[in-house]
């Protein structure tokens, strides 16, 4: 999980996002059994509401498991 100060100044954000994403992996790790995953964040995160950025982690999630599968 790389989420740069470059990307997001204060810490308290960057935190937040980790918890977020740490959150979502675990509510997905039984379908991405035995992958190693690296997440990557992007500019606008911090505009995002939790909500949103779930439902964007959850599209990645299916989309990796998809591929993995076939």
């Amino acid at each position: 999980m790389a989420v740069p100060k470059r990307q997001v100044k204060r810490a308290v954000d960057r935190n937040r996002i980790k918890r977020l994403i740490r959150e979502s992996f675990r509510q997905h790790q039984a379908q991405l059994q035995g992958l190693d995953v690296v997440v990557l964040v992007r500019h606008g995160i911090l505009q995002m509401s939790n909500e949103a950025v779930f439902r964007a982690l959850d599209k990645h999630w299916n989309l990796l498991s998809k591929k993995c599968v076939n």
